[in-house]
């Protein structure tokens, strides 16, 4: 179901994307990297936090991480990633495969400014096998993701 919502959303909003489905997992940075030919860094990883507004996701290069000074300051709390068992129960996506498409309902949605130092960044599709290739401004556009500066 979770591929399904990403297929469907591409659809609806951006049919020019195909999800791309590969036969190996991709489940962390280093096998997506290593999967779709690009440096780790261009893998746009997806983490889901509970602020004390509720759930977000955060979009960032695969080899970034969180600053918790940064986080802290952006949304006037400490970063609590969202346990593993709640993920998919939020996103709809099984943690490997969580992305910002074909969410069950609105989360808002961030982008690093990581982010910006590729012309074409490869998150996940909602599965641990799936993918889209697509241009950092443009997966914030269709998200309507606000762009922010929380990573190292």
């Amino acid at each position: 179901m979770s591929i399904q919502s990403v297929k469907d959303f591409f659809a609806a909003h951006a049919p020019d994307i195909s999800v791309i489905e590969l036969e190996t997992s991709t489940a962390t940075v280093a096998l997506a990297a290593e999967a779709h030919g690009v440096e780790p860094g261009q893998i746009a990883k997806t983490l889901a936090f509970r602020t004390d507004d509720g759930v977000i996701l955060i979009v960032a290069r695969g080899d970034a991480r969180i600053d918790n000074k940064k986080f802290k300051g952006m949304f006037s709390g400490k970063p609590r990633m969202l346990p593993l068992d709640e993920v998919e129960a939020e996103t709809s996506h099984p943690v490997g495969g969580v992305c910002p498409f074909g969410l069950p309902h609105p989360i808002p949605v961030y982008c690093d400014v990581s982010l910006q130092s590729f012309a074409e960044v490869v998150p996940a599709a909602g599965a641990i096998n799936a993918a889209v290739r697509i241009a950092p401004q443009r997966m914030a556009d269709l998200t309507a993701a606000q762009w922010v500066d929380v990573c190292q």
